[in-house]
Formats: C-alpha cells, structure tokens, sequence
C-alpha cells in the first residue's frame, strides 16, 4: 500500500527532521530576513507535515511521489508567504496551502475531463460574480451573471456545476480516535431491513429540529436533485450561502442519527 511506502521522491520519510516551536520561530525570523539555509532547513523540517496531508488522498490511487511534490509546492508558498507577526501557529496557515495544492492538481488532472468551452465558462461566470458583487456589496443572481455574460441560464450553471470536485468513496466524513469512516461506509444495496427502516424513523426526526430554511435545501437538493446554484436562485439567497446551510444540517443530522 502506498501510505506504507518508506521513500517517497528519493526522501526517507522514516527520517523526516521535527522541529520545536522555539526552532519553527527563530527559522521563520532569520527566513523572512533573506537566510537561504534558514528556509530550507523549514522546508525539511515540515515535510512531514506534507506527508500526513497527502495520506488522506490515497484512496484516489493517485502516484503518492506526484502527491508529494505537489504538497511539497504548497508548503514552500506557505514558508514563503507566512507572515510571523500574526498570531497563528505556522502549521495552521500550512495545512490549507498544502491542501489547496494537491486539490487543484486532482482537479487538473481528473479523468472526468471537462471541455475547455466549459471550464472558460465556468471561470468566467466565476469572475464576473467576484466583479459584481464588488461593485454591488451582494452576490448577483446565476441570471444577472448570464446576463452579463451574454449566455443561457442554463449553460452557466451546467458550467459550474461541472467544476465542482466530485467525492471521493473514500473521503473521510467522521474520524474518532483515529478510526475514520469513510463515503464508501455509507453506501448500501440493502434495503427494507429493520435497520433500515429504524434509520429511516431517525432522519425524519433529525429533519424534524431543522429550520424551515435548511429543512427545505435538505428536500430540494438531495430528494428533488436539485443543484445549490438552482435552490439559491428558488429561495432568493446567494449559492455559498446554501452551500454552509447545506453542510450545517448534514453536520447536525449526522449528529442525532
């Protein structure tokens, strides 16, 4: 198995430096001060850090020497870019830099590939959301994107639906003590049991002690199959907004199931 693997791009991860607060502080300092050594002894003192990251993906049977590299991408922007006055632990600025990373290149390279007229489309409806909420102080309707665009509804939404990463059967959605559950660990063909229908009795009731407003993203997006960017446009609020709705009540639902 791959997150067994003891060299990863010519590198000893049995080997891999640690470093302590008080090193991570004083490296950072000398760092941001011009110290060429300084920064690579960072860069290999949190290649670790890039390890752990990467081992989350190898459920997608991804080559774990391309993962690293592209983590190890990640993490030299975020030495780089790191600013020491905040008040943050370095790894807490790291972690979502590396994530980021080895996201867009799953994204580039997935095989479930989109055509370039769409991707274009789909970046486009994307900036010019950014430019007219700027301009307005509220995020526009998916019609007034295409309307500025000079497209079809129909094709804007298409288009960004179709960058949207798909989940993995092996995304992680709970983690205790280490022993994770993943996607796949959902999944069933059995149906009409006890179990079934007692988990059936379960979700009414979770459903039940949602608001009206998640209650009916929760039926419109996963029981009507509607997109979020269509229920944003059904119950007048923006799709990021139903996006953190949406994620809320799954959250609060797996919660009392």
């Amino acid at each position: 198995m791959y997150h067994n693997k003891v060299e990863i791009c010519g590198v000893n991860t049995a080997k891999l430096k640690t470093l302590t607060a008080e090193e991570m502080r004083t490296l950072l300092e000398r760092s941001k001060a011009g110290d060429t050594e300084a920064r690579q002894t960072l860069i290999d003192g949190n290649l670790r850090l890039v390890l752990s990251i990467i081992q989350r993906f190898t459920g997608r049977r991804e080559n774990m020497d391309d993962l690293f590299q592209v983590g190890c991408i990640g993490l030299i922007k975020a030495v780089d870019n790191f600013n020491i006055d905040m008040d943050v632990k370095f790894s807490t600025y790291a972690v979502p830099m590396i994530i980021g990373e080895v996201r867009r290149y799953l994204r580039d390279n997935n095989t479930i590939r989109v055509s370039r007229s769409v991707r274009d489309l789909a970046y486009r409806a994307l900036q010019m959301r950014e430019q007219l909420t700027k301009e307005r102080g509220s995020e526009p309707t998916v019609d007034e994107i295409a309307e500025k665009l000079g497209e079809k509804k129909e094709s804007v939404v298409r288009a960004m639906e179709a960058i949207v990463e798909p989940i993995s059967l092996y995304e992680p959605v709970y983690s205790d003590s280490g022993d994770s559950i993943y996607v796949m660990d959902q999944l069933s063909d059995d149906r009409n049991t006890d179990e079934a229908w007692l988990e059936d009795i379960a979700l009414r009731e979770a459903m039940k002690r949602l608001g009206e407003r998640e209650r009916k993203i929760i039926n419109l997006r996963f029981y009507r199959g509607k997109t979020q960017m269509e229920i944003a446009e059904e119950i007048g609020i923006s799709q990021a907004q139903v996006s953190r709705l949406e994620k809320g009540a799954l959250a609060r639902i797996k919660k009392q199931i």
